[in-house]
């Protein structure tokens, strides 16, 4: 049998870390406020990492920061800077894809792991090796492999040099996700960490001697996006990942809210626990993506010209604080609303480990005011006390459950 991969999550800020641990992640992937390929996330300032490295650890999760970015001569001295705190930090690697700052991890934290990111569109063993002899430990294969051509370059490398993939999330139509069109059309330089995504706009086609006048590329009257790629999902396919010799999946999304990554990251450590995937397929429908595909796995990677909407089944309702028997019967349940929910709404219940449970919302109860988490001013009329409607987000609210269930559990309702 092949070892079971790492599970590799993202943690695009302190609530997206917290959550891709408790829903089961075996590392954590996140950035500093430079050179990180997500520059829109919240991430982390470089003086947080000793807290972000206690907290992962104390709970057996490794952590991932990323200096990926492209580098140039002017971003060597805060390079340094941060790669020294990093690595004093305690982290236990360090993703570049720049030989420049391959060289500043090894001169400032030389005991650091060193993973070779898929910036660098490593794609063939001898590239993998040379990073080896370099003193490289994990390579991030280019987006653009196959299933195939993994497994062959694994036959061809050490024991020691370890095959991270990513396996879920969204796609870039550029080689390993570089590309020069958001820099060229709006300033903003996607291989900085920053792209606009041009490739999700609608584009048109118009002829030279009708100027003004646009012509869809398909019969849509929006237009057409030819350049949007699907988002990857291999769930289904983890047990040939795991064969073909992969180490690490990896999960995209650091742009993404923490109800994204928990959901994602809870139906990945099911399957990878044994869990038939036929019965989390439908998981991956409730948070929000762009239509599913495989990628370059099995064949081209394929775009969606119809659309580039994402579809999101689901909303987080409330996210439980405490609970707690009722004499009634039942569980008192408190929580932050995180969206509108009414009283005989039906929840559905997400808890690491377990299946979906659902329940019909009784005993709905506003309480007030979440000390420095509160969106709303305050509303004279908001009152502590029975309500029909949970609407005022990150509040607290108090309801009835029929079933017993734990802090940092997702209650989650069904989009109209």
């Amino acid at each position: 049998m092949p070892k079971v991969p790492e599970l590799l999550a993202p943690a695009g800020g302190w609530e997206q870390l917290e959550y891709a641990i408790r829903f089961g992640a075996d590392a954590v992937y996140l950035a500093t406020d430079m050179f990180g390929m997500r520059a829109r996330a919240t991430n982390f300032n470089v003086e947080e990492l000793p807290r972000v490295v206690d907290y992962a650890h104390e709970r057996g999760v490794q952590v991932h920061v990323t200096f990926n970015t492209q580098m140039y001569e002017r971003d060597f001295p805060e390079l340094e800077a941060r790669v020294k705190a990093a690595g004093e930090a305690g982290v236990d690697a360090m993703l570049v894809g720049d030989l420049g700052a391959f060289q500043v991890v090894r001169e400032q934290a030389p005991d650091v792991s060193i993973h070779v990111s898929t910036q660098a569109s490593v794609s063939n063993a001898r590239a993998a090796l040379m990073w080896h002899s370099l003193g490289a430990s994990r390579i991030v294969c280019a987006r653009e492999m196959s299933l195939a051509d993994i497994a062959s370059m694994r036959q061809q490398l050490p024991a020691d040099l370890e095959i991270e993939v990513f396996v879920h999330g969204a796609m870039c139509m550029a080689v390993s996700g570089r590309c020069l069109m958001s820099d060229y059309m709006t300033g903003r330089s996607g291989v900085a960490g920053n792209c606009a995504q041009p490739c999700r706009w609608n584009y048109a086609l118009q002829e030279e001697t009708r100027p003004g006048e646009f012509f869809p590329v398909e019969e849509d009257e929006r237009g057409s996006y030819i350049l949007n790629a699907k988002d990857l999902n291999m769930l289904a396919h983890l047990d040939e990942l795991a064969r073909a010799g992969v180490d690490s999946l990896k999960i995209e999304g650091r742009n993404k809210k923490a109800f994204y990554v928990a959901t994602v990251v809870n139906a990945y450590r099911q399957v990878l626990d044994g869990a038939d995937p036929s019965q989390f397929a439908d998981e991956l429908e409730t948070v929000s993506h762009r239509p599913y595909g495989t990628g370059f796995f099995f064949g081209p990677a394929h775009q969606t010209p119809e659309d580039d909407r994402y579809v999101r089944a689901y909303n987080w309702a409330l996210e439980v604080e405490t609970c707690a028997p009722c004499d009634a019967g039942g569980f008192t349940v408190e929580g932050a609303c995180r969206n509108r929910f009414w009283l005989g709404s039906t929840l559905e219940v997400l808890t690491p480990g377990e299946p979906v449970r659902s329940f019909e919302v009784a005993g709905l109860e506003y309480v007030g005011p979440i000390p420095g988490r509160t969106a709303f001013a305050p509303n004279a009329d908001a009152k502590p006390g029975p309500v029909r409607e949970a609407q005022r987000t990150m509040e607290r609210y108090r309801l009835v459950c029929p079933f017993e269930v734990k802090p940092g559990d997702i209650m989650r309702i069904q989009r109209a």
